[in-house]
């Protein structure tokens, strides 16, 4: 048996990134052979992974990546926010971001396969990443522009990412539609993007809201009210309509238009949006243990 030296130990801690008792336990099963030991701890991480799947993993982090016009949105989920904030995920979700953005790939599928620098595949790094933190870790949806246009790729917290695209104006103000997507989280881009089955569900409840005076005024009349409301919504629910959250004076057409800009698509990616959360009652766990 080669002896199992505190450098050598070390060695495949810088190499590897897994804990100190991990290595020594890899070098030992594989005789002292830092790329055998290697090779093993990445195996033991798949495996560990696999173990984990079936966790949920609703909270994380979304990671941006940007080159002129291109650009990515990552959303990487972890089990608890505190994984979500430690150097390391963060590091790991900046590093397939940036995978991302450079291999081209439109999906996570085809993101897994993806080499990184390290000469793992994203989906390696993924296990190996499970093995370090301990906790199940997905990489659950990304989302990318590719245009000759001006892009913004803006992250908050964290924990809401957007691209916008925008036709003509600039950079500052292709970034300030992203912040103002950000905050508001408009379902739709402009008047005409909103679905006219959308439009005339609303007409059917601020009819059937109107008092029967009202409904009984002249059919014109009774358009031009309905016309007026559903005409609120609209804009309520569309980028184009609503205030800009940077200057409220005007609606982002307005700022639009001012910018010498149009707004062609955007994309927002919210943490954990749509995962059903498991609520632990630590409180319930610990009294029942205590009657054991």
């Amino acid at each position: 048996m080669a002896e199992i030296t505190a450098s050598l130990v070390k060695e495949l801690r810088e190499r590897t990134g897994a804990g100190m008792m991990e290595c020594k336990k890899a070098l030992t099963e594989n005789n002292g052979d830092i790329d055998a030991a290697a090779e093993w701890l990445r195996k033991s991480g798949l495996a560990k992974a696999d173990k984990k799947a079936s966790r949920v993993a609703a909270e994380g982090r979304i990671a941006a990546a940007q080159d002129g016009g291109k650009a990515v949105l990552v959303e990487i989920n972890s089990e608890t926010d505190f994984v979500a904030k430690d150097a390391n995920f963060i590091a790991f979700a900046d590093t397939i971001a940036q995978a991302a953005l450079a291999s081209g790939v439109a999906d996570v599928e085809a993101l897994k396969s993806v080499k990184l620098a390290s000469g793992e595949t994203v989906e390696e790094a993924r296990a190996a990443a499970i093995a370090k933190l301990g906790e199940n870790i997905q990489i659950r949806r990304m989302s990318r522009i590719d245009t000759a246009n001006n892009v913004a790729a803006y992250v908050h917290g964290g924990k809401i990412g957007v691209l916008v695209e925008v036709s003509g104006g600039d950079a500052d103000f292709a970034r300030g539609v992203a912040m103002h997507v950000a905050a508001m989280n408009p379902p739709y881009n402009k008047a005409a993007d909103v679905p006219a089955e959308f439009v005339a569900k609303e007409k059917e409840i601020e009819l059937a809201k109107m008092s029967e005076k009202d409904k009984a005024k002249p059919a014109e009349i009774l358009e031009k009210i309905i016309g007026g409301k559903i005409a609120k919504i609209v804009n309520e629910v569309s980028l184009y309509g609503q205030p800009y959250v940077l200057n409220t004076d005007q609606t982002v057409e307005q700022a639009a238009k001012a910018a010498g800009a149009d707004v062609v698509g955007f994309s927002r990616l919210l943490v954990g949006e749509g995962i059903e959360k498991v609520v632990e009652d630590y409180a319930a766990e610990v009294a029942k243990a205590m009657q054991v």
